[in-house]
C-alpha cells in the first residue's frame, strides 16, 4: 500500500523498532512532505537535504492508504521544511481533512516541526482540529542545542502554550528521548516546563544511534528507571506517560487518544 502510493512512514525512515505492533494494530505514523529535511539533527536517521518539490497530491494519497488499510488511529508527521513558507502547515491541515472525509471514525494525530517558530502555520494547523497535537522537544533544555538542528528548546515550549491557548480542548503531547546526556534532575525539570504550558501527554524512551555518524549513546536506562519516570509524570498531572525503552513517540499512540479523553471528562466533572 505505502509503495504503490508513492507514501513514506517515518516507522520506516527512523527505523522505529516498534513497526510491527503499530502496524498489528492497524496505527501508522505517515511522514508528509517528502523523505528529505532541510534539518540534520544528530539523533535522526532521516536524509536530510534540500528538497526539491511540493507533493500537492500527497494529502489525498494518504488519505487512500488510511482507507485501504481500515485505521483506527493515523499520525501524520513530516520531515523539517524550513524551505516553505509555512513549514508545510497547509498540506498538514489538508491531509487531516482528507482523512476525516474517508473516515470519519479514525482519530488524526498530528506530529509537527516548530514552524521555525510561526505562529500563522501554527493556526493554519490547529484550525484542521486534530484529535491530538504532537510537538517534540526531544531532549532537556541544557542538551538542545547538541542534539537538534535549528529547533530551540524554548521555542518549542511555546509552540505547545499557543497550540493550547488556540484550542484548549485539543491535547498536546510531547516526547523525551533519554541516554544523550541529560541527568535526572534535568528530566523533572523538563517535565515540569511542560506542564507549565499545559502539556497532556508525555513519552519517554530510549535514544538508540542509528549510525556511527549520530550521537554516542550515553547511558542505557533500566526498566525501573523508565517506571519511575512514569510515575514522576502521573504525579506531576500529565494525563497519560508512556516510559519504556522502546517507547518512541507515536507508541501506542490509539491508547493516548482515549485517556486523554478520559481525563478531559474527568476534569470537566470536576469543575462543574
Amino acid at each position: 500500500m505505502m509503495r504503490s502510493k508513492t507514501l513514506h512512514t517515518v516507522c520506516e525512515e527512523a527505523r522505529c523498532p516498534n513497526i510491527y505492533e503499530c502496524w498489528a494494530n492497524r496505527t501508522a505514523t505517515f511522514m508528509i512532505l517528502g523523505d528529505i529535511c532541510t534539518r540534520a539533527c544528530r539523533f535522526c536517521a532521516v536524509n536530510t537535504g534540500l528538497p526539491t518539490e511540493l507533493d500537492l497530491q500527497e494529502p489525498e494519497r494518504v488519505a487512500e492508504a488510511a482507507e485501504g488499510m481500515n485505521l483506527r488511529h493515523c499520525v501524520v508527521t513530516s520531515v523539517a521544511r524550513d524551505d516553505l513558507a509555512d513549514g508545510g502547515a497547509q498540506i498538514f491541515a489538508e491531509t487531516v481533512a482528507a482523512i476525516r472525509k474517508r473516515l470519519p471514525l479514525c482519530s488524526v494525530e498530528v506530529l509537527i516541526p516548530d514552524f521555525l517558530g510561526e505562529r500563522n502555520s501554527l493556526e493554519i494547523v490547529m484550525n484542521s482540529n486534530p484529535d491530538i497535537l504532537n510537538h517534540n522537544i526531544e531532549t532537556v533544555e541544557r542538551m538542545s542545542d547538541r542534539v537538534r538542528a535549528k529547533a530551540k528548546y524554548r521555542r518549542s515550549m511555546e509552540l505547545l502554550r499557543r497550540a493550547k491557548e488556540m484550542k484548549p480542548d485539543i491535547p498536546t503531547k510531547s516526547s523525551i528521548m533519554l541516554g544523550v546526556g541529560e541527568e535526572w534532575d534535568e528530566i523533572l525539570q523538563a517535565m515540569d516546563d511542560l506542564r507549565a504550558v499545559n502539556c497532556d501527554i508525555l513519552t519517554l524512551g530510549q535514544y538508540l544511534q542509528p549510525s556511527p555518524k549520530h550521537l554516542n549513546v550515553e547511558k542505557y536506562y533500566p526498566p525501573e528507571e523508565f517506571a519511575l519516570l512514569k510515575e514522576e509524570g502521573l504525579k506531576r498531572g500529565f494525563s497519560h506517560v508512556e516510559s519504556a525503552p522502546l517507547v518512541r513517540s507515536s507508541y501506542r499512540a490509539h491508547e493516548q487518544v482515549k485517556s486523554a479523553a478520559q481525563a478531559r471528562e474527568e476534569r470537566t466533572v470536576s469543575s462543574s
